[in-house]
């Protein structure tokens, strides 16, 4: 079984330790699924997810929303030491941008 319209959000990644292939859903982060081939551990990963939508939905409990869908403000709050936030702002002072700009540069970089 696979899910309609499955926008949920995969990666698939070697792990040394199980010396296989993982498959992993950000929006399930509990779930997993070891495979000696990475198309495997997609598929199977997908089948794990589409099992447990099913499940909830049958109990009528909440169903994360896949992250492609989700709207974001582009707003979150960092906080720091206040030593790093007098540097940040100096350093965007210096700039002659704002702290939000520099902080944004950097994260994006």
């Amino acid at each position: 079984m696979m899910l309609k319209n499955d926008h949920y959000t995969y990666r698939i990644t070697w792990s040394q330790e199980d010396g296989e292939y993982v498959g992993l859903c950000a929006e399930f982060p509990s779930l997993s699924w070891l495979a000696s081939v990475p198309e495997e551990a997609l598929t199977r990963i997908r089948k794990v997810v589409a099992e447990v939508v099913s499940d909830l939905q049958k109990n009528g409990e909440d169903i994360p929303e896949p992250l492609s869908t989700r709207k974001f403000s582009g707003n979150f709050v960092v906080r720091v030491p206040p030593e790093l936030h007098r540097q940040l702002v100096v350093e965007a002072a210096e700039a002659g941008i704002s702290l939000n700009r520099l902080a944004s540069s950097k994260l994006n970089s």
